[in-house]
This record gives structure tokens, C-alpha cells and sequence, in this order.
């Protein structure tokens, strides 16, 4: 069964602060697994420690393209001690996004070295692999074309698929078999066109079309995130469990 998590980015600020006490609370709302972005200093056993403690599972870790070339061992040995399976690149800096070649051969070989050490590499899109093209297609679709899926898997953020203009309902059919993580969020359009992200529920995306899809399509993990909480984030992100429960209520086949 499709199991709920939290993509950790979203309480950062609160992480900052304590570590230890926003994960038990992130376990106390209900999720059922974490998704790191970062580590805030804490060292492999103080991790396994607190995951321990509170029964979350490490889903995965976003880890910095830049990172993966300077330190991609460290990275593998980290995230295979505290039984983290996914390895994902979340974002590309804007200067490397017209070097595609480059970056496509890079991925093959992340993507070897995770395989070698049992990880899964995954990449995470934001719009502009939707709206850049190369070859004829999006960015996005060139990239899952040239790495096979057996080096890289996909971690489809279907809002910023959406906001991009493309139906989110489609890439999930598209890449099913090859779709163990899906982030689940919300948004809203601002006066100027630029995009808000908001707690599940309050915004524009058709979240309980997609949970439905990505629940048909075998999705491991759909992941809560919200890039910015304009309240406390951790207020933010009980409000979307509050949704998500509701969701499952209403016969969405989702562990909660």
C-alpha cells in the first residue's frame, strides 16, 4: 500500500533549531517516513537514533548535483547506514541547465554507483525541465529517454508539473513501473502568475486526482512538501495530514 511522507525541506526552519523534537513531531502527525534534505550536522548513529526512536522511515535523501560530484561515496555510506534507499538530485542551478549532455552522462554514473551499493537514484523536476526543450521534447522526458530506468528512477513532483502546463495524470501513466516517488502538493497562482505553494487542500492542483493515480500506479511514497509555509510550517504541514486523512476516509488507499 501507497505509504504517506514528508519531504523535510518543508519544516527547515524548525530543524534548524531541533532536530530531533520536529521529527518526533513530524512521527507524532502521522507520517510514516521522511525524506532528508540535509542532515543539520547530526552524525549517521544520531540519525539511526532518532528514526529509531520514533518509527519514521528514511525514504530517501535530496542530495545537491554538486554534492553527488565531490562527495557521491560519502553520500552512498550515509544514506545505506541509516537504511535510506532512494538517492535523489532535486535541483539543477540555473547556469547548468544548458549543458545537458553533461549532466545526462553524470546521472549514468550516479546512478551505476547506487546501483553497485543497493540505492535507487531518482530525479526530482521542478517547471523547467517541462518548459526547456532539447531534441524536439521537454528536458525531462530526454533525460528518462537517454538514462536507462535501471540507473535512474523517477521522483515526479506533480505540482510543478502542472504549474508548467503539462497534465500530471499523464507523466504518472507515462513512467508507471518506473514511479517509486510522487510529491504531493498544493499551489495557488499570485496576481503576477508566479507560483504559491499552500497546505494540501488549499489550492489549485488536482490533488485527490493524482494521489488516486499514483496509488493505481504502484507509487511507493507520495510525499507532502511545501516550498514555503507562509505560517509555521509545522502548523502547515498538520493541516495537509488533516486533508490526507480525510482522502483516506474517503477510500483513497493510502497508509495513514
Amino acid at each position: 500500500m501507497t505509504q504517506i511522507g514528508l519531504q523535510l525541506y518543508t519544516v527547515r526552519d524548525h530543524l534548524e533549531r531541533d532536530f530531533e523534537g520536529t521529527l518526533r513531531k513530524v512521527a507524532e502527525l502521522g507520517y510514516k517516513g521522511v525524506e532528508f534534505a540535509g542532515f543539520y550536522g547530526r552524525t549517521i548513529e544520531q540519525v539511526q537514533q532518532i528514526l529509531q526512536e520514533t518509527g519514521l522511515t528514511a525514504i530517501g535523501s535530496h542530495t545537491s548535483y554538486n554534492r553527488l560530484k565531490e562527495a557521491l561515496a560519502e553520500e552512498l555510506a550515509f544514506n545505506k547506514a541509516i537504511g535510506s534507499r532512494y538517492i535523489v538530485v532535486p535541483y539543477l542551478a540555473e547556469e547548468d541547465r544548458n549543458r545537458w549532455p553533461e549532466i545526462i552522462e553524470d546521472l549514468k554514473g550516479f546512478g551505476q554507483r547506487c546501483k553497485e551499493e543497493g540505492l535507487v537514484l531518482c530525479y526530482h523536476n521542478h517547471d523547467f525541465e517541462l518548459t526547456l526543450q532539447l531534441n524536439g521534447k521537454p528536458v525531462l522526458d530526454v533525460i528518462y529517454d537517454e538514462v536507462p530506468a535501471s540507473l535512474l528512477q523517477v521522483e515526479l513532483d506533480s505540482c510543478w508539473v502542472a504549474f508548467a502546463g503539462a497534465d500530471p495524470l499523464e507523466y504518472i501513466a507515462t513512467y508507471q513501473g518506473r514511479l517509486p516517488l510522487v510529491h504531493w502538493k498544493d499551489l495557488v497562482k499570485k496576481a503576477d502568475g508566479s507560483p504559491e505553494t499552500v497546505e494540501l487542500g488549499h489550492g489549485e492542483i488536482a490533488i485527490t486526482e493524482i494521489g488516486d493515480a499514483a496509488i493505481a500506479a504502484g507509487v511507493k511514497w507520495l510525499i507532502v512538501e511545501q516550498d514555503h509555509c507562509a505560517g509555521n510550517s509545522l502548523e502547515s504541514i498538520e493541516e495537509s495530514m488533516v486533508w490526507v486523512r480525510a482522502y483516506a476516509n474517503k477510500g483513497g488507499k493510502i497508509d495513514v
